[in-house]
C-alpha cells in the first residue's frame, strides 16, 4: 500500500453559539439582517445548521429557509432559499449575495408579504469554532479508512462539510488529500459527489467507506 510523505491529520471541532444583537420580525428585516450580519452568522445558519441537523434527511437545509416557512408562511421563498447548495460556494460573501438576492427579489415583488409580522422573530446567531487535533494521522489508504471509521460526527463534519470554505475549493479535506496526496483522483471525485442533503453524516460516512473499500480491492 502506497504511503505519502505528508499525512492526513484528523481533528475534531466544537462550536460555541452566541446570539447577536440583530433580529428580524418581517422579511424586510430579514433582508437587512442578511446584508449586515457577520460572516460567522451566515456560516452558523447555513453550514453549521447542516452539521447540527445531520440526522435529518427531509426538510429545509438552513435556518433562513426554515424560518421563512414556519414563521412567515412563505413556502415559495423558503424553497428558493433551501435550494441554495452550500457545496457550490467557496466564500461566505458569495453565499450572502445569493441569500440577499432571493429575499430582496421576493420583497420587491411582494411588498405586502415583505412587511407582514412573523409568528416568531428570527435571531441572528454565530458560531465560534474551536478545533483540536485527535493525535491520529494517516499515510496510507488503509490508515485513512481506519481514521474515518472512528471519527466523531463533529470531526467528520469539519473535514467533509465546513472544510470547503477553508480550502476555498469546491471539495473537502478527504477528497483533497486523496487526490493530492495519494493520487486517487477518481476516488476523490466520487467521495466529493456524495449528496450531503439526502444523507445523514452516518450514511455519508458509510458510503465513503464503501468507496474506499472498492478502491482497496483494486490494489
Amino acid at each position: 500500500m502506497n504511503a505519502v510523505e505528508t499525512p492526513f491529520d484528523f481533528v475534531t471541532v466544537s462550536y460555541l453559539t452566541r446570539i447577536g444583537n440583530q433580529s428580524a420580525g418581517t422579511l424586510t428585516e430579514l433582508l437587512t439582517g442578511l446584508e449586515h450580519c457577520s460572516d460567522a452568522s451566515i456560516f452558523h445558519h447555513t453550514f453549521q445548521t447542516l452539521g447540527s441537523h445531520h440526522f435529518l434527511t427531509e426538510g429545509f437545509s438552513n435556518d433562513f429557509a426554515q424560518w421563512v416557512l414556519a414563521d412567515t408562511n412563505r413556502n415559495d421563498l423558503a424553497e428558493q432559499l433551501a435550494a441554495l447548495d452550500i457545496r457550490d460556494y467557496v466564500s461566505i460573501a458569495a453565499l450572502r449575495r445569493d441569500l440577499c438576492r432571493l429575499v430582496g427579489e421576493f420583497c420587491t415583488a411582494f411588498p405586502h408579504f415583505a412587511g407582514q409580522s412573523a409568528l416568531e422573530r428570527f435571531y441572528f446567531c454565530e458560531s465560534v469554532e474551536v478545533t483540536a487535533p485527535l493525535g491520529r494521522s494517516a499515510r496510507t489508504l488503509d490508515e485513512f479508512r481506519e481514521g474515518i471509521a472512528h471519527l466523531s460526527h463533529a470531526g467528520f463534519y469539519f473535514h467533509f462539510i465546513s472544510s470547503r470554505l477553508r480550502l476555498q475549493l469546491q471539495t473537502n479535506d478527504f477528497s483533497y488529500w486523496l487526490a493530492d496526496g495519494l493520487g486517487l483522483a477518481s476516488l476523490a471525485e466520487n467521495i466529493n459527489h456524495i449528496d450531503i442533503y439526502t444523507n445523514t453524516l452516518d450514511s455519508t460516512r458509510g458510503k465513503l467507506l464503501r468507496l474506499i473499500d472498492r478502491e482497496r480491492r483494486k490494489a
